[in-house]
């Protein structure tokens, strides 16, 4: 096989497999381990919670400090316990909106992450990530 067709396969496979892997943020798995519970809506419960706390920790800090660091994991490994649950979870209802707070609290991070050198910015996205937390929480605690 020429490098044309090797290389695009091996990009594709590294993209394909970070939904419910380790491979690019390997110390989310730590915080995943740290937060397990008896099933997977049990275990996105305690990180959520976990990162709810560190979110809090992280105000008023600047850049990636060791506070930001750890959500930034942990938000990760949210990320990835949410595709790692039961099927039976996954066919309720309740779970589409899991997914969409997850999608959300992507899209809150990644502003975060811009804003991650400014205050009072930095402090207003930490704030509205730990709201979005919070009912993603909610919403999880409905699927027990």
């Amino acid at each position: 096989m020429g490098l044309k067709i090797v290389l695009p396969m091996t990009i594709l496979l590294l993209l394909s497999t970070s939904g419910c892997s380790y491979l690019f943020y390997p110390h989310a798995k730590d915080f995943t381990e740290k937060a397990k519970g008896a099933t997977g809506v049990e275990t996105l419960i305690n990180l959520t919670n976990m990162a709810e706390a560190t979110a809090k920790t992280a105000k008023g800090g600047k850049g990636v400090d060791q506070p930001f660091d750890d959500l930034h994991n942990q938000f990760h490994a949210i990320d990835n316990s949410i595709c790692c649950v039961e099927k039976s979870v996954r066919e309720q209802p309740a779970y589409a909106l899991a997914v969409t707070h997850n999608k959300e609290l992507g899209t809150i991070f990644k502003r975060l992450w811009k804003f991650k050198d400014n205050q009072p910015q930095r402090d207003q996205h930490l704030d509205l990530f730990a709201s979005e937390l919070q009912e993603m929480r909610q919403t999880l605690q409905t699927l027990r």
